[in-house]
């Protein structure tokens, strides 16, 4: 009897990292014998084994970049890590290496975790489960990991959380005072969070702490708190709350040109082109570069440079061939001030001179600075208040931030809440509170240390108005928050402007602070001054405060006449009349007229008099 061979598309096919190599007639089965092998040290633990019943494919997985996570193994509903093997891993016979080793953990890529069921504790195993986490907080990220009570948070507050986490300013490298970054911020007195996640352990984020335990009361106060505002005690303030100092690094280098020319670091001399008077230059020494510890201010010159001549001869009055040197001295930027940190003279990678100038500056905690919980609640500072007007409690503590109430309900960030409890249990027994994930202190341990303190296991204190001395009608919660200070300082985002620059097409303000440019008034904005009819408004911020010009616009053709210098009368081009009169006019409308005249159309403007 001959056995009939099955037809290769019933057969499983087998791939290697993607690429197409056997047929077997049970994929299944053969998916379980490699797992087996694998976890027996036959079958290199690199590799990966995913079954997709649907397709009926078998992939091996060995090839680079694979994101991969460590499971417990589960068979027949049981977990091998046995409480023995548990035992001996506390008392250091065995490591993580011998366990992965012995097949009690395997790690899986994102595409075998298809072929699995994970149980998230031990008690939820069934039969079905094939797998168990190591530790039921491993299903967060590394950010998401370092915030507290994550799993009593709605997402999207977790997800502000994490984006915020990123922004917070700290400690961000130990030897910051010898690096000359673009721009780095360095917190005074960084502390590390009261309630604190395992992760946060293990990654020893407290030698780079990025914020600090706050007092925190959570009432309105006078309406300056209102939506996500928060008020910030100005005697904590004053303390060192969440200030921060900033370094910015300023560099230039002598450039070499085609002509075998180059810039020249030096103390420019009167002679120079663009000579900025002697007072720019005061704080340079001879060689030109500025003295440590100097206090400067916007645009005050700190490498003084000159460069050689835009073209290589010059002719001066008298016929001579004259070569003047320009000025090119670094300067610092408008709006900002600080005391040069640390100068540094080096070689560029050309061997050409490069000096880099570090600016310092302490930024204190003001209002419209934006600092966070990491529960997402962010708000900015909405006033700064004395210790005496601040609220207080029996035993005369006073917050360090009021924060309104209405913020926690609506977000859902009841791990807000908790936190404030923990710290102040925290503070209280003097020990660290654990937020971890899934196995954090509970509310009911806090409540215990709250009580043998003689507060109240709420956590609502009875307050004190500091401006009448009044008892406050009702009980406040008040706790201590870990808060940390964002990277968006009102200071870094001021932008004002009188009169400044220019564009030289439209005769239009310059656009953006970095250009000292002036906000855009745009259409929609136009709209709604039209709308309530104020024209007077229009024209000033559409014309007086923009590009408003006087051109000359012959009375006869309609035409923009010019003033003929030589005649010293005022004459149109085209049809060559006298009769000129002076129109105000946009000088964005005057360059429309004059593309339309590259169309080859003459548009005309009918003058008349007003009256």
């Amino acid at each position: 009897m001959v056995k009939r061979r099955r037809p290769v598309s019933d057969k499983t096919k087998i791939f290697i990292n993607g690429a197409l190599k056997y047929h077997h007639h049970d994929g299944k089965s053969l998916a379980e014998r490699l797992r087996e092998r694998r976890r027996n040290n036959e079958l290199s633990g690199q590799a990966n084994i995913f079954y997709n019943a649907k397709l009926n494919e078998l992939h091996i997985l060995t090839d680079k970049g694979r994101v991969r996570r460590p499971y417990i193994v589960v068979e027949n509903g049981k977990s091998r890590l046995t409480p023995e093997i548990l035992a001996r891993l506390r008392n250091n016979e065995l490591n993580w290496h011998h366990l992965v080793k012995m097949g009690i953990v395997e790690f899986l890529d994102a595409q075998e975790e298809e072929n699995t069921l994970i149980a998230i504790h031990e008690k939820d195993i069934t039969p079905d489960h094939t797998h168990l986490e190591v530790d039921p907080a491993n299903i967060f990220g590394v950010v998401a990991g370092v915030l507290p009570y994550p799993e009593h948070n709605s997402s999207p507050r977790i997800t502000m959380a994490c984006a915020m986490a990123k922004q917070s300013l700290g400690v961000y490298s130990t030897n910051f005072s010898q690096r000359f970054d673009t721009r780095g911020y360095v917190m005074y007195y960084p502390q590390e969070p009261l309630v604190q996640t395992s992760l946060y352990k293990a990654l020893k984020l407290k030698d780079k702490a990025a914020g600090q335990n706050c007092v925190v009361a959570l009432t309105s106060y006078h309406g300056y708190n209102m939506a996500d505002a928060i008020v910030v005690s100005r005697s904590a303030v004053d303390r060192g709350l969440e200030r921060v100092c900033m370094f910015k690094t300023y560099e230039t280098e002598e450039r070499m040109y085609p002509g075998g020319q180059k810039d020249k670091i030096e103390l420019p001399t009167p002679d120079v082109v663009g000579y900025r008077g002697e007072e720019a230059y005061r704080h340079l020494s001879e060689e030109g570069v500025i003295m440590p510890e100097s206090e400067v201010e916007g645009k005050e010159v700190l490498v003084g440079k000159t460069s050689p001549p835009r073209f290589l001869e010059e002719i001066s009055v008298f016929g001579a061939v004259e070569e003047k040197k320009r000025e090119s001295s670094l300067s610092l930027k408008s709006g900002e001030k600080g005391k040069v940190d640390s100068v540094l003279v080096t070689e560029g990678p050309g061997g050409n001179r490069l000096v880099k100038v570090r600016i310092r500056s302490p930024k204190v905690p003001e209002i419209g600075d934006k600092i966070a919980s990491r529960h997402g609640q962010k708000g900015v500072i909405g006033l700064l208040v004395p210790h005496e007007d601040m609220p207080f409690t029996a035993t005369g503590i006073t917050p360090d931030l009021i924060v309104n109430p209405h913020a926690i309900p609506s977000r859902m960030t009841a791990g807000h809440l908790l936190e404030t409890l923990g710290g102040k249990a925290g503070s209280m027994a003097g020990v660290l509170m654990s937020g971890t994930a899934f196995s954090g202190s509970t509310e009911e341990e806090f409540k215990e240390i709250l009580t043998k303190a003689g507060f109240e296991d709420s956590g609502e204190e009875i307050l004190y108005d500091g401006l009448t001395g009044e008892q406050i009608k009702a009980r406040i919660f008040i706790g201590v928050v870990f808060y940390q200070r964002l990277h968006h300082l009102v200071s870094n985002k001021m932008h004002v402007r009188s009169r400044g620059p220019v564009q030289l097409l439209t005769h239009q303000p310059t656009e953006g602070r970095a250009r000292e440019g002036g906000l855009r008034f745009g259409e929609m904005e136009r709209d709604c001054l039209i709308g309530y009819g104020a024209s007077m408004l229009i024209k000033e911020r559409l014309l007086e405060e923009s590009d408003k010009t006087i051109q000359l616009v012959c009375t006869e053709c309609g035409s923009i006449a010019t003033h003929d210098y030589a005649r010293n009368k005022d004459v149109c081009p085209i049809c060559e009349s006298e009769n000129v009169e002076p129109i105000e006019m946009s000088y964005a409308f005057k360059l429309l007229l004059d593309e339309i005249k590259s169309l080859y159309i003459f548009p005309r403007m009918i003058v008349k008099d007003k009256g």
